[in-house]
């Protein structure tokens, strides 16, 4: 699949990156919650990888917390890369052909960078595969109901206005298929979840602004090649306050940020038991009864 323009997403995070830090609160934020996330792992991570860097708000969260002493961080835009670099290596990279060895790394950690990948699986597979073994992958990205309101009222706006419509709002990735995506790329212990972030805008337009500023602008290719008509987002704008909007008259932006955590394969790790293999039957722990499958219950 070749959902993004990979060269535009590039191109966005270049023009972003040298007035990021006016926009930067989202990846600032998440960074933190990653970071605590590793805070509760007791394993040390001597040598990570910070991939899709941004700004450098990982390895600013970060500090040496993990155990973490050597930190290389990488970003698909030079512009980026650059405005990170800091205490270590700064490389640009692609996320979907990585330059790293086999087992360079005790952690590879991202945030917010993998929602704009193609080929995800693949993309997983590598960073297993540059992960030592039993090494830690973490990241975040954006989820598939990021930005509803905006998509809804965009949709509608321009369906009123010109009759029909494109998409303004970048697809994400499905919290379901997060898991099933790890385990294929042979991680180990693989556990997704997620989390919301909402956060208050006076108007339509400066969320707009925030997400070009964070280099997040719409770099799908099926998006429309003309920008949006005044009309349609003065429409957008009356719908996202008719339906979206606090009492105080700031509007709502939904953010749904995907957790994945795994580790690349290890013989110390927990095993699965072989099926059949247990000494003690699960209706009795539950204390229970056991029914053949395909027999209706009776209830009590």
């Amino acid at each position: 699949m070749n959902v993004f323009d990979r060269r535009l997403v590039r191109l966005h995070r270049d023009r972003a990156a040298p007035r990021l830090d006016r926009h930067d609160f989202l990846f600032r934020e998440v960074a933190e919650r990653l970071a605590d996330r590793l805070d509760d792992v007791t394993r040390k991570f001597p040598m990570a990888l910070d991939l899709g860097c941004h700004g450098g708000e990982v390895a600013a969260a970060l500090g040496r917390r993990g155990g973490v002493e050597w930190l290389v961080q990488a970003d698909l835009s030079p512009a980026m890369a650059r405005r990170a670099a800091g205490g270590g290596p700064v490389v640009a990279a692609d996320e979907e052909c990585l330059p790293f060895a086999a087992q360079s790394f005790d952690l590879v950690i991202s945030n917010l960078s993998l929602h704009w990948v193609n080929d995800l699986p693949g993309t997983l597979l590598q960073i297993r595969q540059c992960l030592k073994p039993d090494g830690l992958f973490l990241a975040a990205m954006l989820g598939g109901e990021t930005l509803a309101e905006l998509r809804e009222v965009l949709l509608e706006a321009e369906l009123a206005t010109t009759g029909g419509a494109s998409p303004h709002v970048s697809p994400f990735a499905d919290l379901r298929d997060a898991g099933s995506l790890l385990q294929r790329a042979g991680f180990a212990l693989p556990v997704v979840d997620g989390d919301r972030l909402t956060v208050a805008y006076g108007d339509i337009i400066r969320l707009m602004h925030d997400l070009r500023g964070m280099g997040e602008a719409n770099a799908a290719h099926s998006r429309g090649r003309r920008f949006a008509r005044r009309a349609t987002i003065a429409r957008a704008a009356e719908i996202y306050a008719e339906r979206y909007a606090d009492p105080d008259g700031r509007l709502r932006a939904s953010f749904q940020i995907v957790y994945l955590t795994a580790w690349a394969p290890h013989g110390s790790q927990q095993q699965a038991l072989r099926p059949g293999s247990a000494k003690e039957r699960l209706a009795a722990a539950l204390g229970t009864t056991e029914m053949p499958a395909g027999d209706k219950a009776r209830p009590r």
